[in-house]
């Protein structure tokens, strides 16, 4: 059977991709704007993957084609896929039907932190001898790669609230049927699709009226908008957590010193359970790591043995992840993308390097950054940083100068990729933390500012040799 995926580079679409070829169909697809780690992930699985979105694609025609949400009207093979009646579903319609209606679905929903919860939740499944499968928005570095057939009953998926195709509007998480459900937090965000927030909270409910009565969710403790969403009504049992102090917590963390998250006690009804030690930081991934145990515990695995999971888990690429230092500056690439996300990134790295220098690069990307709904709270999400640079799109609909000059001298802006990590270098100096922060490839802006953070330093050694 010969399935084609439109829209194979996304994080999502990928993932489909991969258990696709794992359950032995032959796979293709197409799309545009191809980087790593999605690209490199699809190469060594050796998919075939063709630039653009023309209808020669379809000659031979495919079997099925699962069409991701980034596809339109108007596009010249959905047109063509339309016109030739060859069957078409989405990517979450064609998962549910091929893998999850036969598995114990544990789903990973909120706003924020839904990739690296489930590549927690995953590996502590893993580490436990369970062998799951798992679909998973970025690449675990202790798993290597984004998605998993896997072994039954488990499957691991990150429940995107995103909508699920141009012909199904409806979330990608109404899909999953999952047994056990995180609600990490809820938010404002996708303002291409969402007029409000009451409209996600309506999303996530559809979600709560899902789980069966046998299944768990597993909730934050002080978000309001999960409040209001689980005030909509709720047939499942329900476990909140939060750290210290979160009123009506069954899971509660301990952060003693250092203060950057890298080390807490694990409570249940406020009992000792376990110890996490890890190399992450911030308070965000220990809420992460609580909702992940609570969710483990739920199809039998020990709070204990989470932890001990836990401490061994290096994280997910693109999320603070160490890209590398070049002349004393260390260069981090992170997908944070709103401005809670942005904020909880720096106060986590903030903890972990003290008064060192933070340089904070964003990349307004997303739909919703592009339409300036977070103006009026960028500027806010960015005060722990020393210096900011913003990168101004051509296609970016609002003046991102009005937040530059909210930062005084601290803010900067460029638009041009090669002359951003070109001053970028220039002006750096020895223990700076360089903090890279796109829902993108951002032009490949990382390479290039250790790239030429490198020439600088070769070029002050040649100089230094011709005094």
């Amino acid at each position: 059977m010969h399935v084609h995926i439109l829209g194979i580079c996304g994080a999502f679409m990928g993932g489909v991709a991969a258990i696709a070829k794992a359950l032995g169909l032959r796979v293709t697809g197409s799309d545009r704007n191809v980087y790593p780690p999605m690209s490199n992930q699809l190469a060594a699985l050796g998919i075939e993957v063709v630039e653009g979105f023309d209808t020669s694609q379809l000659d031979p025609s495919p079997d099925v084609v699962v069409v991701g949400n980034v596809m339109t009207r108007g596009t010249p093979v959905i047109e063509a896929l339309l016109e030739r009646q060859i069957p078409f579903e989405s990517g979450p319609e064609w998962l549910a039907r091929e893998v999850l209606h036969q598995r114990w679905v544990l789903a990973v929903a909120g706003t924020h932190g839904k990739t690296a919860t489930t590549g927690m939740l995953a590996w502590i499944l893993e580490c436990a001898g369970l062998s799951p499968g798992f679909l998973i928005g970025g690449v675990p570095h202790d798993l290597g790669i984004s998605a998993r057939l896997g072994a039954r009953p488990f499957f691991v998926i990150e429940a995107d609230e995103y909508d699920t195709a141009f012909f199904d509007k409806r979330a990608k998480f109404i899909h999953y049927r999952p047994r056990t459900v995180i609600l990490n937090n809820l938010e404002f965000d996708h303002a291409d699709i969402y007029q409000d927030v009451a409209a996600i909270e309506r999303q996530f409910h559809h979600l709560v009226r899902t789980v069966p009565a046998s299944g768990l969710i597993v909730h934050h403790a002080t978000d309001p908008y999960l409040a209001r969403t689980l005030e909509m009504g709720c047939w499942t049992p329900s476990e909140a957590f939060g750290r210290d102090g979160a009123p009506e917590a069954r899971w509660s963390a301990h952060v003693g010193t250092p203060v950057d998250g890298s080390q807490f006690e694990v409570l249940l009804d406020g009992a000792v359970v376990g110890r996490v030690r890890w190399s992450q930081i911030g308070g965000h991934n220990v809420d992460n790591a609580l909702a992940a145990i609570a969710a483990a515990r739920h199809v039998g695995v020990p709070s204990d043995v989470a932890c001990a999971a836990l401490s061994d888990f290096r994280g997910i690429k693109r999320r603070m992840e160490f890209r590398g230092s070049a002349r004393g500056v260390h260069v981090y690439d992170d997908f944070a993308h709103h401005p809670t996300a942005i904020a909880t990134t720096l106060e986590g790295l903030r903890q972990r390097v003290g008064g060192e220098r933070i340089i904070a690069v964003l990349e307004p990307r997303s739909a919703t950054m592009k339409r300036g709904i977070y103006k009026d709270t960028l500027a806010a999400s960015l005060a722990l940083a020393d210096e900011v640079w913003f990168y101004v799109p051509s296609d970016l609909g609002w003046d991102a100068g009005t937040v530059v000059r909210s930062l005084g001298s601290r803010g900067h802006l460029s638009g041009d990729i090669d002359g951003l990590a070109a001053e970028l270098a220039q002006r750096l100096r020895h223990g700076d933390h360089a903090l890279i922060m796109s829902n993108g490839g951002f032009g490949g802006l990382h390479e290039k500012l250790l790239a030429a953070l490198e020439r600088c330093t070769a070029s002050g050694r040649s100089h230094g040799a011709q005094k």
